[in-house]
């Protein structure tokens, strides 16, 4: 049942060979890598300006140099992203140029930094979208966190498909958005260059505002630079594209960066212009359409496709948390399962992971988008800034041509990511104060699974003393609930590979004439083999088990002997018919798996009916 509904959600297997056929052209990898930092443009100028309108209407028009700044941040990042990409072709983003500029654990703050901040992509993205929806279709706010969790595990499941199917979805939504936002833009500019949208700003550009201060304006800006959220999503997936990988990842980064810079300012104008303020019914990009497009099909496409673009850009933190994990696994920070490729060549348990880390972040902040863009920018610009100093290092270390320069580009993105982080905390703590105790939390995780990697690494290695060690003998205990063919096949098993073979039946006081109808009949089939009959009063089978296989253990070593348990087990015709029968192997086989000086086997009979 399970099998066929996986293959109806996610689809047939893939060879190993057809990974080629799932790396990306630059066109679908803009939908796929760049639907995070593209989206933000629906909600960035409502966060600066949210911040502003507390003090007064007056205030807004300070959005306008805030949204300055984020565009030169903007332009340090991508071209520090730029020279990450041809510097570190092999994925990983801040965390690889992290390590390796700065050290291990540098490495792995901007590592743990970015696998909450793809958690939070994820809820951010989803919740946005939903707000979006709910804009147009009011009644449904009610529904916002289940809307949200349902659109989580959509794009889960399309992921869980393959890479290729899931950028072929998302042109659809990407592109659509990008088509809208031109048409916004450009008919809103043309409208005001002609006179037909009349200058409704609450205060004219450089008035003076009665109790503006820095701290407001540092706010502000702080709040807005949740734009850039997404811009490194690229390099950590650089191995996806199609060769020249670093080329068409370059030039990927290089075009969403324009578009999200030509986007974000004129959105931030018209939202000025216009006289646009945020409220808790509707959006400013929904106000800004309402004013260019009036109440028309226009505008619905546009809320279409800003819900459409906010759920998939999701889809970003998708793209780039299984890659991170991976390289995290490969260096034995992170367990070994996110580095397996699922049917369709996903890395599926990080793909999984992460959805269950977004439901639970959207279930604790009940769907509000506001309270967790704080905390998602810090997750964001924590490993921007290690990212952009660990260039600088690897600019002084190699000294390639235009080192110099390129050097000043990452400090000047250093210094501006390093102020928003400082800012961020100061302005913000009341919610990004989290971020102090999840990555105490994070390196200590990390640490102790290196830590298990390599204690197991040096006792599985073998060493130039290493002997083999040679047995006198082997003895192997049976366990027996009842004398059937069951019993049968493993008896002859047992004797087959064992010296010394002993059956283990464990009685309870329920019906003692047919414990003893038991015992009577298997010396009659085995007379050869010695029966224990093990008395439990308080119908518990495992203890009785390990207490007298602990005894057998040590008799056996004594002699040099191997100690081997066989579980015998029928197998059900049908899988689903294992849910009829009781599951005392399942619970022997762990017990016993504790056990250091045990061989624990398994005697599998299969029904024919």
């Amino acid at each position: 049942m399970w099998r066929y509904l996986k293959r109806l959600l996610i689809g047939k297997p893939l060879k190993t060979t057809d990974e080629g056929g799932q790396q990306l052209t630059k066109f679908k990898a803009l939908a796929l890598l760049s639907s995070d930092a593209l989206s933000s443009v629906a909600y960035g100028t409502e966060q600066i300006t949210a911040v502003l309108v507390v003090l007064s209407a007056a205030a807004t028009w300070y959005a306008l140099p805030a949204a300055g700044i984020v565009l030169i941040l903007l332009f340090a990042i991508t071209m520090s992203y730029r020279q990450i990409i041809h510097a570190y072709p092999s994925g990983g983003g801040a965390y690889v140029v992290a390590t390796k500029n700065w050290g291990t654990g540098t490495g792995l703050v901007a590592g743990g930094s970015l696998l909450v901040d793809y958690m939070l992509t994820v809820a951010v993205s989803v919740t946005s979208g939903t707000e979006a929806i709910t804009s147009a279709v009011p009644f449904l706010r009610e529904y916002s966190v289940a809307i949200s969790i349902v659109i989580v595990l959509f794009i889960m499941t399309l992921n869980l498909r393959g890479m290729r199917e899931s950028a072929s979805f998302l042109t659809v939504p990407v592109y659509l958005f990008i088509v809208m936002l031109v048409m916004m833009i450009s008919w809103g500019l043309f409208n005001i260059a002609t006179g037909r949208v009349q200058y409704n700003a609450a205060a004219p550009v450089g008035s003076f505002v009665p109790g503006m201060s820095l701290l407001l304006f540092l706010k502000a800006f702080s709040a807005g630079s949740s734009s850039l959220t997404g811009v490194e999503a690229i390099s950590n997936a650089v191995p996806n594209f199609k060769k020249p990988k670093r080329k068409n990842a370059a030039n990927t980064l290089a075009l969403m960066a324009v578009l999200l810079g030509l986007f974000f300012a004129s959105v931030t104008f018209l939202s000025y212009y216009l006289g646009v303020m945020p409220n808790n019914d509707e959006t400013v990009l929904s106000q800004i359409g309402m004013a260019v497009f009036g109440h028309g099909i226009l505008y619905y496409l546009l809320q279409l496709a800003t819900a459409m673009i906010l759920a998939v850009a999701a889809n970003t933190g998708f793209s780039a948390f299984p890659i991170l994990a991976y390289n995290l696994a490969k260096d034995k920070f992170m367990p070994h399962m996110f580095m397996d490729r699922g049917d369709r060549l996903a890395y599926s348990n990080g793909i999984i992971s992460l959805a269950v880390g977004a439901i639970v972040l959207i279930s604790i902040f009940h769907g509000q988008t506001s309270r967790l863009i704080p905390l998602y920018a810090v997750g964001v610009f924590v490993p921007f800034t290690l990212s952009q100093s660990g260039m600088i290092i690897h600019w002084f270390r190699t000294r390639d041509r235009n080192w110099i320069l390129n050097s000043l580009v990452n400090l000047l993105g250093t210094v501006i990511s390093f102020l928003l982080v400082v800012f961020l905390f100061l302005l913000h703590f009341d919610t990004v104060w989290p971020y102090l105790l999840i990555m105490p939390v994070l390196l200590y995780a990390f640490y102790k699974i290196h830590e298990h990697y390599g204690i197991v690494a040096a006792q599985l290695r073998l060493s130039e003393e290493a002997e083999l060690h040679d047995y006198a003998g082997s003895t192997v205990i049976v366990l027996v609930s009842s004398v059937t063919h069951v019993t049968t096949g493993a008896i002859n098993y047992a004797r087959s590979i064992g010296d010394y073979v002993i059956a283990m039946h464990v009685s309870f006081d329920e019906n003692p004439k047919k414990e003893h109808e038991t015992a009577k009949e298997f010396k009659e089939s085995f007379p050869d083999v010695r029966f224990v009959d093990l008395h439990s009063s308080y119908r518990s089978v495992p203890a009785p088990v390990l207490r007298f296989c602990d005894v057998m253990a040590k008799n056996s070593a004594q002699k040099n002997f191997t100690t081997t348990v066989l579980v015998p087990q029928f197998v059900p015709r049908k899988p689903w018919q294992n849910i009829l029968h009781n599951q005392t192997s399942l619970r022997l086989r762990a017990a016993l798996n504790s056990r250091e000086n045990i061989i624990v086997a398994t005697y599998s009979y299969h029904l024919k009916k």
